[in-house]
């Protein structure tokens, strides 16, 4: 990975989190805890995959139809993020199948 990369990594980041800066605060408040929770058990792929920006177009859709936060995801925010990652391969994942071998 060269410096460019990095650059655009950083530059695309900023762009995200512009997004979720421009939703309503009780979406954003929601948003970064899914983001919290799934950077701990999430996929491998969290940063380099879509899902991030999908969870922020569906609440950008959420908010312009002016519907709560809760009623968009449910009252169990962990249950609908592991709905979302039921059928990515996890960091747990992996090291249950290093201790495997």
């Amino acid at each position: 990975m060269g410096i460019h990369d990095l650059i655009e990594g950083k530059r695309q980041w900023r762009a995200h989190m512009a997004r979720v800066k421009a939703l309503p605060p009780d979406y954003q408040i929601v948003y970064k805890e899914m983001q919290r929770y799934l950077f701990k058990v999430g996929p491998v792929d969290l940063t380099d995959g879509p899902l991030l920006s999908g969870i922020v177009d569906f609440f950008e859709e959420g908010a312009a139809a002016g519907q709560p936060v809760l009623k968009v995801t449910g009252r169990d925010v962990a249950a609908f993020c592991d709905e979302l990652i039921k059928d990515s391969p996890t960091y747990a994942d992996l090291f249950r199948q290093s201790l495997k071998k």
